[in-house]
């Protein structure tokens, strides 16, 4: 696999226009290369894509670290449907799943309300929870990544 390679004047450039407009992100994507810079407490650039590099990208900045994007993760568990999701049956028993829990292939991860129909979504592969990217009771789109299992 080829390493990707990062202009890090792009990214500086970047960061400038972020700080310069007080802009929350900026993006920019060429075919599959894809450089995300966005701020909350501090400046991330994330670079996304077949060709990602595994090892961060060295940039001055201290505020600045290359990831890949949690969509790209192979182990994302991507929602199949739009509507609100639930991490446990009801409001009174504990999550189906936390961060740090083992998981087995078909196991119910979270149940996603569609149309007045509860929809359980499964493992699709075993292994553990690293990451838990949603809330009780929050709506989700079509696509939008909601855990990450390794």
């Amino acid at each position: 696999m080829s390493k990707m390679f990062v202009d890090q004047d792009v990214i500086r450039d970047l960061a400038t226009l972020l700080n310069e407009n007080d802009l929350t992100e900026i993006e920019i994507q060429d075919g599959e290369k894809k450089i995300k810079v966005a701020r909350n407490m501090t400046t991330t650039a994330v670079v996304s894509g077949h060709n990602a590099p595994s090892a961060p990208v060295a940039v001055p900045s201290d505020t600045i670290e290359t990831t890949v994007s949690d969509k790209d993760h192979p182990g994302a568990v991507e929602s199949p449907m739009v509507g609100t999701l639930y991490m446990a049956p009801d409001p009174s028993s504990p999550n189906f799943i936390n961060v740090g829990d083992k998981v087995t292939v078909g196991q119910t991860l979270m149940i996603i309300e569609a149309m007045k129909v509860m929809n359980q979504i499964h493992a699709p592969k075993a292994g553990t929870v690293t990451k838990i990217l949603v809330e009780n009771a929050q709506p989700v789109e079509y696509g939008e990544v909601l855990v990450i299992i390794e």
